[in-house]
């Protein structure tokens, strides 16, 4: 938050190297912090709030001890944990035997799509990605859902056709499931043959994220509504 010089040694003459004016303040992002009362018992600001106060009281001393408290209980833990033969699985982190490192498990380290991407938050520990539009994803699978729908309605139509160039009479035909009947009518999503299919027919997990997107949708909307309000 203050001002950073550059010192050469050699000369003994300072740069400016960063100043943080308030034009600079007034762009940041606002920063969100989950309620302390809703912490679990080992997120950062519970686990370590004892050592914070004491810090803060300028009590080195008792900062210090309850270091060692926290520490100690962590070693007990390891302790017990090796002594049954429990493993230890961390649920946001995964360890990388051939750097030796652990990395975050949702860790999102694509470039930013200032078109695409509305706002980067974290839930539960898991890193998510607010986007306009679908992700691609859910985009190639939506597509696979469709792409199944376009082979069935091929094969249907191409028995349809081998029906109806048999030596069947035609009377003997019947409106069954597995008889050629008219489609009904559906959204307007066509095949490269110009048959419709009908979207509706998607699997749970497409109709479950469509309607997902659109509250986040009717939620951007009244954001920005807000937003507004708030300018005017």
């Amino acid at each position: 938050d203050g001002e950073v010089h550059i010192n050469e040694l050699k000369n003994g003459s300072t740069e400016m190297f960063w100043n943080p004016t308030s034009e600079v303040r007034r762009q940041r992002l606002k920063r969100h912090i989950v309620l302390f009362e809703e912490q679990t018992d080992f997120e950062s600001e519970r686990l370590w709030q004892h050592v914070t106060s004491a810090i803060n009281k300028g009590d080195q001393h008792k900062a210090t001890q309850e270091k060692f408290v926290l520490e100690e209980e962590q070693r007990n833990a390891a302790r017990e944990r090796r002594e049954s033969g429990t493993e230890w699985k961390p649920l946001l982190f995964q360890h990388d035997a051939g750097t030796n490192e652990w990395h975050y498990k949702y860790e999102d380290l694509r470039p930013w799509d200032p078109l695409n991407d509305i706002a980067q938050f974290e839930k539960d520990g898991i890193l998510q990605t607010m986007e306009r539009h679908l992700s691609t994803r859910m985009s190639n699978h939506k597509a696979t859902c469709i792409n199944n729908q376009i082979t069935r309605h091929k094969r249907s139509a191409k028995d349809c056709r081998r029906r109806k160039t048999s030596d069947q009479p035609s009377n003997h035909s019947q409106n069954t499931e597995s008889s050629c009947s008219t489609p009904e009518s559906v959204q307007e999503l066509s095949d490269d043959d110009g048959k419709y299919l009908d979207v509706t027919g998607l699997c749970a997990q497409c109709g479950k994220e469509m309607n997902h997107l659109k509250e986040i949708h009717s939620a951007v909307l009244s954001l920005q509504k807000a937003q507004q309000d708030i300018h005017r």
